[in-house]
Protein backbone atom coordinates (compact mmCIF):
# COMPACT_ATOMS: atom_id res chain seq x y z
CA UNK A 1 0.00 0.00 0.00
CA UNK A 2 1.60 3.30 -1.07
CA UNK A 3 1.51 6.45 1.08
CA UNK A 4 -1.25 8.11 -0.96
CA UNK A 5 -3.49 5.05 -0.76
CA UNK A 6 -2.72 4.72 2.93
CA UNK A 7 -3.76 8.31 3.63
CA UNK A 8 -6.99 7.83 1.72
CA UNK A 9 -7.77 4.65 3.66
CA UNK A 10 -7.13 6.36 7.02
CA UNK A 11 -9.10 9.46 6.10
CA UNK A 12 -12.11 7.41 4.98
CA UNK A 13 -11.92 5.27 8.10
CA UNK A 14 -11.68 8.27 10.42
CA UNK A 15 -14.95 9.65 9.06
CA UNK A 16 -16.90 6.58 10.03
CA UNK A 17 -15.01 5.44 13.14
CA UNK A 18 -15.07 6.95 16.59
CA UNK A 19 -18.83 6.62 16.98
CA UNK A 20 -20.49 7.33 20.29
CA UNK A 21 -21.50 4.00 21.80
CA UNK A 22 -24.25 3.17 24.19
CA UNK A 23 -24.04 0.60 26.95
CA UNK A 24 -25.50 -2.14 24.74
CA UNK A 25 -23.75 -1.30 21.47
CA UNK A 26 -21.38 -3.97 20.23
CA UNK A 27 -17.69 -3.07 20.21
CA UNK A 28 -15.95 -4.57 17.19
CA UNK A 29 -12.26 -5.35 17.67
CA UNK A 30 -9.30 -5.81 15.37
CA UNK A 31 -6.12 -7.48 16.68
CA UNK A 32 -2.65 -6.75 15.31
CA UNK A 33 -0.22 -9.52 16.18
CA UNK A 34 -1.37 -12.98 17.27
CA UNK A 35 1.97 -14.45 18.33
CA UNK A 36 2.87 -15.44 21.89
CA UNK A 37 1.36 -12.39 23.65
CA UNK A 38 -1.22 -11.73 20.99
CA UNK A 39 -2.55 -15.29 21.00
CA UNK A 40 -3.15 -15.09 24.74
CA UNK A 41 -4.94 -11.78 24.34
CA UNK A 42 -7.07 -13.17 21.52
CA UNK A 43 -8.15 -16.08 23.73
CA UNK A 44 -9.09 -13.67 26.54
CA UNK A 45 -11.12 -11.53 24.14
CA UNK A 46 -12.93 -14.56 22.72
CA UNK A 47 -13.84 -15.72 26.23
CA UNK A 48 -14.93 -12.21 27.17
CA UNK A 49 -17.07 -11.92 24.03
CA UNK A 50 -19.10 -14.94 25.15
CA UNK A 51 -19.96 -13.47 28.55
CA UNK A 52 -23.57 -12.27 28.94
CA UNK A 53 -23.86 -8.55 28.33
CA UNK A 54 -20.27 -8.15 27.10
CA UNK A 55 -21.29 -6.83 23.67
CA UNK A 56 -17.83 -7.20 22.14
CA UNK A 57 -16.71 -9.06 19.03
CA UNK A 58 -13.35 -9.89 17.49
CA UNK A 59 -13.96 -8.96 13.85
CA UNK A 60 -10.49 -8.98 12.32
CA UNK A 61 -6.81 -9.82 12.79
CA UNK A 62 -3.50 -8.99 11.17
CA UNK A 63 -0.18 -10.83 11.25
CA UNK A 64 2.82 -11.39 8.99
CA UNK A 65 3.35 -15.11 9.79
CA UNK A 66 1.07 -17.36 7.74
CA UNK A 67 0.76 -20.05 10.40
CA UNK A 68 -0.39 -17.56 12.99
CA UNK A 69 -2.94 -16.07 10.63
CA UNK A 70 -4.44 -19.51 10.03
CA UNK A 71 -4.63 -20.24 13.75
CA UNK A 72 -6.25 -16.88 14.54
CA UNK A 73 -8.76 -17.23 11.72
CA UNK A 74 -9.94 -20.54 13.14
CA UNK A 75 -9.84 -19.41 16.78
CA UNK A 76 -11.85 -16.23 16.17
CA UNK A 77 -14.10 -17.86 13.56
CA UNK A 78 -13.26 -15.27 10.93
CA UNK A 79 -13.76 -15.22 7.19
CA UNK A 80 -10.83 -14.83 4.83
CA UNK A 81 -11.75 -11.18 4.24
CA UNK A 82 -11.33 -10.46 7.96
CA UNK A 83 -7.72 -11.65 8.01
CA UNK A 84 -5.09 -9.14 6.89
CA UNK A 85 -1.40 -9.23 6.10
CA UNK A 86 -0.95 -5.45 6.12
CA UNK A 87 -2.10 -4.02 9.46
CA UNK A 88 -3.02 -0.74 7.78
CA UNK A 89 -5.82 -2.47 5.88
CA UNK A 90 -7.19 -3.75 9.19
CA UNK A 91 -7.26 -0.36 10.91
CA UNK A 92 -8.73 1.31 7.81
CA UNK A 93 -11.87 -0.80 8.11
CA UNK A 94 -14.83 1.42 9.05
CA UNK A 95 -16.59 -1.44 10.86
CA UNK A 96 -13.97 -1.64 13.64
CA UNK A 97 -14.04 0.42 16.84
CA UNK A 98 -10.93 -0.73 18.72
CA UNK A 99 -7.48 -2.04 17.84
CA UNK A 100 -5.50 -4.36 20.13
CA UNK A 101 -1.75 -4.19 19.45
CA UNK A 102 0.47 -7.11 20.55
CA UNK A 103 3.71 -6.81 18.58
CA UNK A 104 7.43 -6.17 19.29
CA UNK A 105 8.11 -2.83 20.97
CA UNK A 106 9.58 -1.06 17.94
CA UNK A 107 6.22 -1.30 16.16
CA UNK A 108 4.10 0.14 18.99
CA UNK A 109 4.34 3.79 18.00
CA UNK A 110 3.64 3.61 14.24
CA UNK A 111 0.74 1.17 14.65
CA UNK A 112 -0.83 3.20 17.45
CA UNK A 113 -0.48 6.49 15.60
CA UNK A 114 -2.04 4.98 12.47
CA UNK A 115 -4.93 3.56 14.51
CA UNK A 116 -5.54 6.90 16.23
CA UNK A 117 -5.50 8.70 12.88
CA UNK A 118 -8.11 6.24 11.66
CA UNK A 119 -10.42 7.16 14.54
CA UNK A 120 -9.87 3.99 16.54
CA UNK A 121 -9.43 3.51 20.27
CA UNK A 122 -6.36 1.44 21.15
CA UNK A 123 -5.35 -1.21 23.66
CA UNK A 124 -1.55 -1.19 23.47
CA UNK A 125 0.46 -3.94 25.13
CA UNK A 126 3.22 -2.75 27.42
CA UNK A 127 5.73 -1.25 27.26
CA UNK A 128 4.09 1.78 25.71
CA UNK A 129 6.88 2.29 23.15
CA UNK A 130 10.58 1.73 22.55
CA UNK A 131 11.63 5.37 23.14
CA UNK A 132 10.59 8.42 25.17
CA UNK A 133 9.91 10.54 22.09
CA UNK A 134 7.54 7.89 20.73
CA UNK A 135 5.59 7.82 24.00
CA UNK A 136 5.36 11.61 24.03
CA UNK A 137 4.03 11.61 20.48
CA UNK A 138 1.28 9.11 21.31
CA UNK A 139 0.30 10.98 24.48
CA UNK A 140 0.02 14.24 22.53
CA UNK A 141 -2.04 12.60 19.79
CA UNK A 142 -4.47 11.09 22.30
CA UNK A 143 -5.01 14.48 23.95
CA UNK A 144 -5.49 16.15 20.56
CA UNK A 145 -7.81 13.54 19.04
CA UNK A 146 -9.80 12.58 22.12
CA UNK A 147 -9.23 8.86 21.68
CA UNK A 148 -9.10 6.21 24.42
CA UNK A 149 -5.77 4.41 24.85
CA UNK A 150 -5.17 1.79 27.50
CA UNK A 151 -1.58 0.59 27.93
CA UNK A 152 -1.72 -3.14 28.57
CA UNK A 153 -0.02 -3.50 31.92
CA UNK A 154 -2.77 -5.34 33.74
CA UNK A 155 -1.20 -4.75 37.17
CA UNK A 156 -2.67 -1.23 37.12
CA UNK A 157 -6.04 -2.98 37.50
CA UNK A 158 -4.78 -4.75 40.64
CA UNK A 159 -7.05 -3.40 43.39
CA UNK A 160 -4.27 -3.56 45.98
CA UNK A 161 -2.62 -0.53 44.41
CA UNK A 162 -5.90 1.37 44.42
CA UNK A 163 -6.20 0.61 48.13
CA UNK A 164 -2.57 1.70 48.60
CA UNK A 165 -3.25 4.97 46.78
CA UNK A 166 -6.22 5.74 49.03
CA UNK A 167 -4.23 4.95 52.18
CA UNK A 168 -1.37 7.20 51.07
CA UNK A 169 -3.79 10.02 50.20
CA UNK A 170 -5.35 9.66 53.66
CA UNK A 171 -1.92 10.17 55.24
CA UNK A 172 -1.76 6.70 56.75
CA UNK A 173 2.02 6.41 56.25
CA UNK A 174 2.88 10.10 56.39
CA UNK A 175 5.28 11.70 53.93
CA UNK A 176 6.40 9.41 51.12
CA UNK A 177 10.07 8.44 51.07
CA UNK A 178 10.73 5.55 48.70
CA UNK A 179 9.48 2.20 47.40
CA UNK A 180 11.03 -1.13 46.48
CA UNK A 181 10.02 -4.02 44.25
CA UNK A 182 11.38 -6.85 42.14
CA UNK A 183 10.51 -9.04 39.19
CA UNK A 184 12.72 -12.13 39.17
CA UNK A 185 12.69 -15.49 37.43
CA UNK A 186 15.01 -18.42 36.86
CA UNK A 187 14.82 -20.22 33.53
CA UNK A 188 17.21 -23.10 32.92
CA UNK A 189 16.92 -22.56 29.17
CA UNK A 190 17.39 -18.79 29.51
CA UNK A 191 14.64 -16.20 29.82
CA UNK A 192 12.85 -15.27 26.56
CA UNK A 193 14.29 -18.30 24.76
CA UNK A 194 10.86 -19.08 23.40
CA UNK A 195 10.14 -22.07 21.17
CA UNK A 196 11.31 -21.58 17.58
CA UNK A 197 8.75 -23.02 15.21
CA UNK A 198 10.54 -25.23 12.65
CA UNK A 199 7.98 -24.16 10.05
CA UNK A 200 9.13 -20.55 10.32
CA UNK A 201 11.21 -19.38 7.38
CA UNK A 202 11.74 -16.47 5.03
CA UNK A 203 8.96 -18.00 2.90
CA UNK A 204 6.33 -18.07 5.67
CA UNK A 205 7.29 -14.85 7.51
CA UNK A 206 7.32 -11.40 5.96
CA UNK A 207 10.70 -10.58 7.49
CA UNK A 208 11.18 -7.17 5.87
CA UNK A 209 7.81 -5.98 7.14
CA UNK A 210 8.54 -7.37 10.61
CA UNK A 211 11.82 -5.44 10.80
CA UNK A 212 10.13 -2.17 9.96
CA UNK A 213 12.25 0.69 11.31
CA UNK A 214 14.75 -1.65 12.98
CA UNK A 215 18.21 -2.15 11.41
CA UNK A 216 18.19 -4.31 8.32
CA UNK A 217 19.33 -7.90 8.89
CA UNK A 218 19.13 -11.23 7.15
CA UNK A 219 16.21 -13.42 8.21
CA UNK A 220 16.66 -14.79 11.73
CA UNK A 221 14.14 -17.09 13.37
CA UNK A 222 16.08 -16.52 16.60
CA UNK A 223 15.33 -12.80 16.51
CA UNK A 224 11.77 -13.26 15.31
CA UNK A 225 10.72 -15.55 18.18
CA UNK A 226 13.16 -14.32 20.86
CA UNK A 227 13.13 -10.61 20.12
CA UNK A 228 13.04 -9.57 23.79
CA UNK A 229 16.76 -10.48 24.00
CA UNK A 230 17.82 -7.77 21.53
CA UNK A 231 18.10 -3.99 21.88
CA UNK A 232 16.72 -3.33 18.39
CA UNK A 233 13.25 -4.46 19.47
CA UNK A 234 13.15 -4.46 23.28
CA UNK A 235 14.64 -3.30 26.58
CA UNK A 236 14.69 -6.73 28.22
CA UNK A 237 13.89 -6.78 31.94
CA UNK A 238 13.19 -3.04 31.96
CA UNK A 239 10.47 -3.04 29.30
CA UNK A 240 9.04 -6.53 29.68
CA UNK A 241 8.91 -6.73 33.47
CA UNK A 242 9.81 -3.52 35.31
CA UNK A 243 7.11 -1.61 33.43
CA UNK A 244 4.69 -3.87 35.32
CA UNK A 245 6.28 -2.99 38.66
CA UNK A 246 6.94 0.73 38.29
CA UNK A 247 3.50 1.53 36.89
CA UNK A 248 1.39 0.42 39.88
CA UNK A 249 3.82 1.98 42.37
CA UNK A 250 3.77 5.31 40.54
CA UNK A 251 -0.03 5.13 40.33
CA UNK A 252 -0.19 4.65 44.11
CA UNK A 253 2.44 7.24 45.05
CA UNK A 254 1.49 9.97 42.60
CA UNK A 255 1.95 9.96 38.81
CA UNK A 256 4.73 12.25 37.58
CA UNK A 257 7.87 12.36 35.46
CA UNK A 258 11.22 11.32 36.95
CA UNK A 259 14.09 13.73 37.56
CA UNK A 260 16.95 11.23 37.28
CA UNK A 261 17.52 7.51 36.78
CA UNK A 262 20.55 5.31 37.39
CA UNK A 263 20.85 1.63 36.45
CA UNK A 264 23.34 -1.19 36.72
CA UNK A 265 23.56 -4.94 36.08
CA UNK A 266 24.98 -7.24 33.46
CA UNK A 267 24.95 -10.51 31.55
CA UNK A 268 26.24 -12.87 34.22
CA UNK A 269 24.71 -16.24 33.29
CA UNK A 270 22.55 -16.15 30.14
CA UNK A 271 25.15 -15.01 27.62
CA UNK A 272 23.13 -15.65 24.45
CA UNK A 273 21.66 -12.13 24.45
CA UNK A 274 22.28 -8.40 24.31
CA UNK A 275 20.06 -7.32 27.24
CA UNK A 276 21.17 -8.00 30.84
CA UNK A 277 19.99 -11.08 32.71
CA UNK A 278 20.34 -9.18 36.00
CA UNK A 279 19.34 -5.54 36.29
CA UNK A 280 18.69 -2.83 38.88
CA UNK A 281 17.38 0.71 38.50
CA UNK A 282 16.72 3.59 40.87
CA UNK A 283 14.17 6.14 39.65
CA UNK A 284 14.22 9.46 41.47
CA UNK A 285 11.21 11.75 41.50
CA UNK A 286 10.76 15.21 42.98
CA UNK A 287 9.63 13.90 46.36
CA UNK A 288 10.50 10.18 46.53
CA UNK A 289 12.36 7.43 44.70
CA UNK A 290 11.65 3.88 43.53
CA UNK A 291 14.20 1.05 43.59
CA UNK A 292 13.69 -1.98 41.34
CA UNK A 293 16.02 -5.00 41.17
CA UNK A 294 15.56 -8.28 39.35
CA UNK A 295 17.27 -11.23 37.74
CA UNK A 296 16.36 -13.85 35.17
CA UNK A 297 18.83 -16.27 36.77
CA UNK A 298 17.59 -16.30 40.38
CA UNK A 299 13.96 -16.16 41.45
CA UNK A 300 14.70 -15.82 45.16
CA UNK A 301 13.95 -12.10 45.24
CA UNK A 302 10.29 -12.87 44.59
CA UNK A 303 10.22 -14.46 48.06
CA UNK A 304 12.76 -12.46 50.01
CA UNK A 305 12.35 -8.92 48.63
CA UNK A 306 8.86 -7.69 49.60
CA UNK A 307 7.04 -4.97 47.72
CA UNK A 308 6.91 -1.99 50.06
CA UNK A 309 6.08 1.72 49.96
CA UNK A 310 7.79 3.60 52.78
CA UNK A 311 6.64 6.79 54.53
CA UNK A 312 7.97 8.54 57.60
CA UNK A 313 5.04 7.33 59.74
CA UNK A 314 4.73 3.80 58.39
CA UNK A 315 5.16 1.35 55.53
CA UNK A 316 2.69 -0.21 53.10
CA UNK A 317 3.50 -3.86 52.43
CA UNK A 318 1.72 -5.12 49.33
CA UNK A 319 1.18 -8.84 49.81
CA UNK A 320 -0.96 -11.63 48.47
CA UNK A 321 -4.62 -10.52 48.67
CA UNK A 322 -3.90 -7.67 51.06
CA UNK A 323 -2.21 -4.37 51.83
CA UNK A 324 -0.65 -4.19 55.29
CA UNK A 325 0.27 -1.02 57.17
CA UNK A 326 3.33 -1.37 59.41
CA UNK A 327 3.55 1.76 61.62
CA UNK A 328 6.81 3.39 62.63
CA UNK A 329 7.36 3.11 66.40
CA UNK A 330 8.21 6.83 66.52
CA UNK A 331 4.57 7.61 65.73
CA UNK A 332 2.68 4.59 67.02
CA UNK A 333 2.79 1.92 69.71
CA UNK A 334 0.98 -0.50 67.40
CA UNK A 335 3.40 -3.35 66.73
CA UNK A 336 0.95 -5.34 64.62
CA UNK A 337 -0.33 -2.89 62.01
CA UNK A 338 -3.54 -2.84 60.01
CA UNK A 339 -4.42 -5.33 57.28
CA UNK A 340 -6.66 -4.36 54.36
CA UNK A 341 -7.90 -7.51 52.54
CA UNK A 342 -8.37 -7.20 48.79
CA UNK A 343 -10.56 -9.50 46.68
CA UNK A 344 -10.32 -9.37 42.92
CA UNK A 345 -10.67 -11.37 39.76
CA UNK A 346 -8.31 -12.11 36.87
CA UNK A 347 -6.24 -9.01 36.11
CA UNK A 348 -6.14 -9.22 32.29
CA UNK A 349 -9.93 -9.43 32.16
CA UNK A 350 -10.25 -6.52 34.59
CA UNK A 351 -7.88 -4.40 32.49
CA UNK A 352 -9.67 -5.04 29.20
CA UNK A 353 -13.04 -4.49 30.92
CA UNK A 354 -11.82 -1.07 32.08
CA UNK A 355 -10.83 -0.27 28.50
CA UNK A 356 -14.23 -1.23 27.10
CA UNK A 357 -16.03 0.71 29.81
CA UNK A 358 -14.00 3.81 28.97
CA UNK A 359 -14.72 3.38 25.28
CA UNK A 360 -18.39 3.75 26.13
CA UNK A 361 -18.05 6.54 28.69
CA UNK A 362 -15.14 8.35 26.96
CA UNK A 363 -13.40 8.62 30.34
CA UNK A 364 -9.69 7.97 30.77
CA UNK A 365 -8.72 4.36 31.54
CA UNK A 366 -6.59 3.44 34.52
CA UNK A 367 -3.37 3.31 32.46
CA UNK A 368 -4.01 6.07 29.96
CA UNK A 369 -1.53 7.51 27.48
CA UNK A 370 -0.23 10.22 29.83
CA UNK A 371 0.56 7.81 32.67
CA UNK A 372 1.97 5.36 30.13
CA UNK A 373 4.29 8.11 28.88
CA UNK A 374 5.41 8.97 32.41
CA UNK A 375 6.22 5.32 33.15
CA UNK A 376 7.93 4.87 29.79
CA UNK A 377 10.15 7.88 30.42
CA UNK A 378 11.56 6.34 33.60
CA UNK A 379 11.92 2.89 32.03
CA UNK A 380 13.78 4.20 28.97
CA UNK A 381 16.05 6.46 31.03
CA UNK A 382 17.00 3.36 33.00
CA UNK A 383 17.93 1.48 29.83
CA UNK A 384 19.99 4.44 28.59
CA UNK A 385 21.71 4.71 31.97
CA UNK A 386 22.68 1.03 31.85
CA UNK A 387 23.95 1.19 28.27
CA UNK A 388 25.76 4.52 28.62
CA UNK A 389 27.05 3.77 32.15
CA UNK A 390 25.96 7.13 33.54
CA UNK A 391 23.09 8.73 35.41
CA UNK A 392 20.39 10.10 33.14
CA UNK A 393 18.70 13.40 34.01
CA UNK A 394 15.25 14.54 32.96
CA UNK A 395 13.52 17.91 33.28
CA UNK A 396 9.89 17.15 34.26
CA UNK A 397 8.70 20.67 33.39
CA UNK A 398 10.23 20.74 29.92
CA UNK A 399 9.73 16.98 29.46
CA UNK A 400 13.17 16.45 27.96
CA UNK A 401 16.44 14.73 28.74
CA UNK A 402 19.07 17.15 30.10
CA UNK A 403 22.78 16.92 30.86
CA UNK A 404 22.52 17.73 34.55
CA UNK A 405 19.93 17.47 37.28
CA UNK A 406 17.21 20.15 37.07
CA UNK A 407 16.77 22.41 40.10
CA UNK A 408 14.41 21.07 42.71
CA UNK A 409 11.43 23.20 43.79
CA UNK A 410 11.86 25.14 47.00
CA UNK A 411 10.75 23.26 50.11
CA UNK A 412 7.32 24.24 51.38
CA UNK A 413 6.08 23.22 54.80
CA UNK A 414 6.23 23.87 58.51
CA UNK A 415 9.78 22.56 58.87
CA UNK A 416 8.91 19.35 60.73
CA UNK A 417 9.67 17.19 57.69
CA UNK A 418 12.49 19.29 56.33
CA UNK A 419 15.60 17.22 55.43
CA UNK A 420 17.57 19.16 58.08
CA UNK A 421 15.00 18.72 60.82
CA UNK A 422 16.25 16.90 63.92
CA UNK A 423 15.80 13.14 63.62
CA UNK A 424 13.58 11.63 66.32
CA UNK A 425 15.07 8.43 67.71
Amino acid sequence: MNQSTRRNFLAASALSAGRVMGANDRIRIGCIGVGMNGSGMLKILMQQSEEPGAHIEVAGISDIYEKRKSWAKETAKLSGRQVHHDYRELIARPDLDAIFISVPDHWHKPMTMDALAAGKDVYLQKPMTLTIDEAREISSAVARLGRVVQVGSQHLSDKRYHVARDLIAAGEIGTLLWAQSTYSRNSLEGEWNYFIDPEASADTIDWKRWLGSAPNRAFSAERFFRWRKYWDYSGGIATDLFYHRLGPLLFSMGAQFPSQVSSTGGIYVQRDREVPDTYSTVVEYQNFYVSLSGSMANAGAQKYLPQVIYGNKGSLVIEDRQVRIVPERTYSQDNVGTVHPVEQGELNRAHTADFFSCMRSRKSPVLDAKLGYQIMTAIRLGIDSYRQKRTMFFDPAAQRVVEQSPARPAYEGDGTNHPKAKRIL
